[in-house]
């Protein structure tokens, strides 16, 4: 039996019985969403419920159990630091990303490792038929006798055989294919994502079953479906990469149970996904001769220090409106960095474009990327390149000073590690004692900069 639907606006509340384009009280324009008023639930669903232990009571915060959740590693390294350790019973994941990068490829080389750890769990597939799922597994070596494997999209019939196979681990591809007879509307519409989202991490919390959604994502990178979705979730990871690219990373957006902007880097073989045990080597070029506009940074990515080298490349414009380009970094921050280097340097661009590139096709994010970034565009500019065995990072104010970044000892570990000889960086990040060999020039303006690296 359907459950009783109504269409509430998002914008006032009213409530219709049926959908209309127009809200008619607040006369707002596709407003209108569909939730479930009424519903009996089927039997399946009601044993899941009768696992609830009682009502919940208030209790003293001291009296909770704060110990560390046990985890259970994957058997993919990338995968167990981007998720914070490993999979945490009653936790769900959400994994969203371009169609073909490798979500499904990476999940199904997890489950396979899993059940070799002996380990119960269930592949759901909505899109794909088992002889598909069976082939991929087939050309990419893994061991399918133990892999569990269903082949639905009827949310009723997907919580009713997890509930017999007693999975402790399933994954879900995708939840924009799963629909529940709750609602009427067609799987993929806002309503039927959330509500089934919403049942099943219901499910996931109840029977500390590990649970992974694969989402899909928009034309502009976002996750398709409700943005509810991402905060129903324990862990929201983004599936990166070109698509000309043979290398993907793995970001972690959100993790109740580990830290954010966590990077799990794998290169796409004909064997499936491979980890990158070494990241900063692939976005190194070690360059023969000594070219101009290239700089050495170190980023920091959640836990991780990371080697990336930012290229730069200024040439004379020939357009009324010199061109900025930014691949891998803010175009914002590269527009106030060139106005920061002409009121303070006396360098101006104004008839020049200026084009940036992170080597990998990373992204970086962070501010420590202003020091190399800025220094790129001047060994450019003036065609001197800066010296090979220098690594640099530092934030840039408006008024011209190097500001400190975080973590900077451990940033200096990691260029160490990799035979570099110098680093410039802020005077603030200057460490009391160095235990590595390497010679450290600090800087605290802007202007002390360009006699440092002999530009």
């Amino acid at each position: 039996m359907k459950s009783k639907t109504k269409f509430q606006c998002n914008d006032c509340g009213a409530e219709t019985p049926k959908w209309v384009g127009q809200c008619p009280d607040c006369m707002a324009w596709n407003t209108l969403q569909e939730t479930v008023v009424e519903k009996k639930p089927s039997s399946n669903v009601s044993r899941f419920r009768e696992h609830l232990a009682g009502p919940s009571e208030v209790c003293s915060l001291g009296d909770v159990d704060a110990s560390e959740t046990p985890r259970q590693e994957t058997g993919l390294a990338e995968l167990d630091r981007v998720m914070g350790g490993g999979l945490v019973k009653g936790s769900v994941t959400l994994i969203g990303g371009d169609p073909g990068i490798g979500k499904s490829t990476l999940l199904l080389q997890t489950l396979s490792s899993l059940d070799n750890s002996k380990i119960q769990s269930l592949y759901v597939t909505g899109e794909e038929s088992a002889q598909q799922v069976g082939l991929r597994g087939q050309r990419l070596g893994l061991s399918l006798n133990s892999l569990r494997i269903l082949t639905e999209n009827h949310l009723e019939r997907i919580l009713n055989v997890a509930n017999k196979e007693q999975a402790r681990v399933i994954v879900i591809d995708s939840i924009q294919t799963v629909y529940s007879d709750m609602l009427q509307s067609a799987p993929g519409a806002v309503a039927q994502v959330r509500e089934c989202a919403a049942q099943l991490v219901r499910f996931a919390k109840q029977t500390n079953t590990a649970l992974f959604l694969v989402g899909h994502v928009t034309k502009e990178g976002a996750l398709a479906g409700p943005r509810v979705l991402e905060h129903m979730v324990d862990t929201v990871l983004y599936f990166e990469g070109d698509s000309g690219s043979r290398y993907r990373v793995v970001r972690t957006v959100k993790n109740r149970y580990g830290a954010v902007n966590e990077l799990g880097i794998f290169a796409m073989t004909d064997k499936g996904l491979r980890e990158v045990s070494n990241p900063s080597a692939i976005f190194l070029s070690r360059h023969d001769e000594h070219v101009s506009g290239s700089a050495i940074m170190v980023t920091r990515e959640g836990t991780r220090p990371m080697l990336v080298e930012v290229q730069a490349l200024v040439d004379q414009s020939h357009l009324g409106n010199p061109r900025r380009v930014a691949l891998g970094l803010e175009q914002n921050r590269l527009a106030m960095l060139l106005a920061v280097l002409n009121r303070h340097v006396g360098l101006s661009m104004g008839d020049q474009d200026v084009f940036i590139n992170v080597v990998g096709g990373m992204r970086i994010t962070e501010t420590a990327a202003d020091l190399p970034l800025l220094l790129a565009i001047v060994s450019s500019f003036k065609n001197k390149p800066l010296p090979n065995d220098m690594v640099m990072f530092g934030e840039i104010g408006l008024s011209g000073e190097i500001r400190p970044v975080q973590n900077g000892i451990e940033r200096l570990n990691e260029a160490a590690k990799h035979g570099f000889k110098q680093a410039l960086i802020p005077f603030a990040n200057k460490p009391k004692e160095i235990a590595f060999e390497i010679n450290v020039q600090t800087v605290t303006h802007i202007s002390q900069v360009m006699e440092k690296v002999g530009l």
